[in-house]
């Protein structure tokens, strides 16, 4: 739920900042990893360097992408915006597809022996492991605060992007286990482990997709039995025999809901009961737009009532 009193902009303004203080750490978060990556030529540390500069790119993607979902309503957007956001979220699966491919690319290619464009590297030692294992500490102050921001804003995209990151935890772990074995003599635990990593990023992208591609698809916001309960809970209405629902990445449900009333009800009193359906579809719902098309129907038989035509 969105915090009492905020509007689009402020909330824009508060997703962006918030993406600019978690984009300044990551850096920081690439900047460790890349100085292990390079020294050791260790392919599950430039597998975890790979995810966490995504992690980075990503915020400057979606500092953009929340600006322009952050515009209103208009001619061209009669709902608004708001899946300019869940759209940046797909982004984030589309880059986690990439390292994906890489790292298995490169796991394989290490394991079947093939010559990997890498050098040999430094043999890693403490130092390396310590460096590479404060970054996960990092990682769990992002991690935090973004869920928290996430939840208070209703972004989906901050909530993705935490997702994201808490995946980077396994990941740093992982690479700090490569360094070990590396350094202890078992050389083979580097391409398996950024195997392991690749399959942790997917699986980080696959909690994503579950939740944006049903606002993308327009899937159903809400049970239409709910939706239709609190409409015939109005007194006077008879039924609601049609009932569509869908959100957006905000988690606010739209709802169109077509309502039978008495056909010799005064246009005015049957605008009240429109009303009060509204009203309570809202209240079942908790955050919605609701929409009520009104049905007249004939009082004695209950079939629609048509008006004459010229």
């Amino acid at each position: 739920m969105h915090q009492p009193g905020l509007v689009q902009a402020d909330r824009s303004a508060a997703i962006r900042h918030t993406l600019a203080l978690i984009l300044v750490l990551n850096v920081i978060v690439v900047a460790v990893k890349l100085v292990v990556g390079i020294r050791t030529s260790n392919l599950t540390v430039i597998g975890a360097t790979l995810e966490s500069f995504l992690d980075a790119m990503n915020n400057v993607i979606a500092i953009v992408l929340v600006a322009v979902a952050a515009h209103g309503p208009d001619e061209g957007h009669p709902y608004g915006h708001d899946k300019f956001e869940t759209m940046g979220a797909i982004a984030i699966v589309g880059f986690l597809s990439i390292s994906c491919f890489e790292l298995i690319r490169g796991g394989v290619a290490r394991l079947l022996g093939a010559n990997v464009t890498m050098g040999a590297g430094e043999l890693p030692g403490v130092t390396e492991a310590v460096l590479l294992a404060s970054t996960a500490l990092v990682n769990v102050v992002v991690v935090w605060f973004e869920r928290r921001r996430g939840r208070e804003l209703a972004s989906p995209l901050l909530l993705a992007d935490a997702a994201h990151t808490a995946g980077d935890l396994l990941v740093t772990a992982l690479a700090v286990a490569s360094l070990i074995a590396v350094r202890v003599g078992v050389p083979w635990a580097d391409p398996v482990l950024a195997i392991v990593v690749a399959m942790v990023i997917a699986w980080s992208g696959w909690r994503i997709l579950r939740v944006t591609v049903p606002v993308l698809v327009d899937a159903s916001g809400a049970d239409p039995d709910i939706i239709r309960a609190a409409a015939v809970s109005v007194e006077g209405v008879r039924s609601a025999p049609h009932v569509r629902s869908r959100t957006n990445s905000s988690g606010l449900v739209f709802v169109d809901v077509t309502i039978t009333v008495d056909g010799a009800l005064p246009v005015a009193h049957a605008h009240e009961l429109a009303d009060a359906v509204e009203f309570a579809v809202s209240d079942m719902l908790g955050t919605a737009d609701v929409t009520v098309h009104v049905e007249p129907v004939d009082a004695t038989d209950g079939s629609a009532v048509t008006a004459a035509r010229p």
